[in-house]
């Protein structure tokens, strides 16, 4: 089979994008991954196809794959690209869309100078619809600040825990002693799982160590993407995100929506939140409870080109 795609990355997040629109795409978990691998296919974290829509509200349908051939229910990053990638392909006229995802409808815009502000909906912090097994279910209790242990730790007064994380017994041992075995979280949905904590140095956060075990730990039955986030100032943070069925990405833009709505509910930020990335530089602006996620950044075209499969 010969397929058409465009290759696009948003803050250095990188995707195979598919036009189903124009092309019947129908690709098996087998495909998907050699679609994302860097040795025998493309390369990308997230594969993302575009189709018609099905809800009578929406312009387009939008469906993300991870590098491992699973389907997810947001990409905030992608979100950005699709409205690039839509609007470039001459599928639509409209500068701002709305889009069907798992998750429900978002709200891509395309700016003047070339960024996208995507609408990403209001958070979710109900334990039970991120999900969070054992979560406190209050939105309050869940989102106090964390205090970190030892290597993971965040300076500053008066911090408490939202929810500790006890390591399983059988991954404890992967866990040197100087990470320690109960981690401090928040745990949120951006349409997507999230568990947040605060650390002194992003740089040096044991991401490649505890992000695996966050992912796939028992308490999160549908995995979690696990945000590793340095605090700079009340409107700026570092954030690494180790991303279920992907690793860690240079970047990635629902990690660095939960990442903000996380702090500014914890008191440690103000709207806007300027977040660094290791791929680039995103905007995050959140009103408050109820309101609405808007993350701007770019979405940049790479290549396009043809791959047999």
């Amino acid at each position: 089979m010969l397929l058409k795609f465009t290759k696009m990355h948003g803050a250095g997040n990188d995707f195979v994008v598919l036009d189903g629109v124009r092309q019947r795409i129908d690709l098996s978990p087998e495909q998907l991954r050699l679609l994302a691998d860097r040795h025998f296919g493309v390369g990308c974290d997230q594969v993302l196809l575009v189709e018609k829509a099905r809800h009578k509200d929406a312009d387009f349908r939008y469906r993300i794959f991870n590098a491992d051939g699973g389907e997810v229910e947001q990409c905030g990053n992608g979100a950005r690209c699709f409205a690039r990638f839509v609007h470039d392909r001459q599928l639509t006229q409209k500068r701002e869309i709305t889009v069907e995802t798992q998750s429900g409808l978002i709200r891509p815009r395309l700016e003047d100078d070339g960024r996208v502000t995507v609408d990403m909906g209001a958070p979710i912090f109900d334990a039970k619809l991120i999900p969070f097994d054992g979560g406190s279910g209050a939105v309050s209790e869940q989102l106090e600040v964390a205090a970190m242990t030892r290597c993971c730790e965040a300076s500053g007064a008066g911090m408490a825990a939202s929810h500790p994380l006890p390591q399983s017994a059988g991954s404890a041992s992967n866990v040197s002693r100087d990470v320690g075995e109960t981690l401090q979280i928040s745990a949120l949905s951006m349409g997507n799982p999230h568990a947040v904590q605060v650390v002194a140095d992003v740089e040096h956060a044991p991401v490649e160590k505890l992000g695996p075990l966050i992912e796939r730990h028992p308490r999160f039955p549908e995995r979690v993407n696990a945000g590793f986030m340095q605090v700079m100032d009340r409107h700026h943070i570092r954030l690494r995100v180790y991303e279920r069925g992907s690793g860690e990405t240079l970047s990635c833009g629902t990690g660095a929506c939960a990442a903000a709505v996380a702090g500014i509910r914890r008191g440690l930020l103000d709207s806007p939140v300027n977040v660094s990335t290791r791929g680039g530089a995103l905007t995050v602006a959140w009103g408050g409870e109820g309101q609405p996620v808007l993350m701007t950044g770019p979405a940049i075209t790479v290549f396009e080109g043809e791959i047999i499969l």
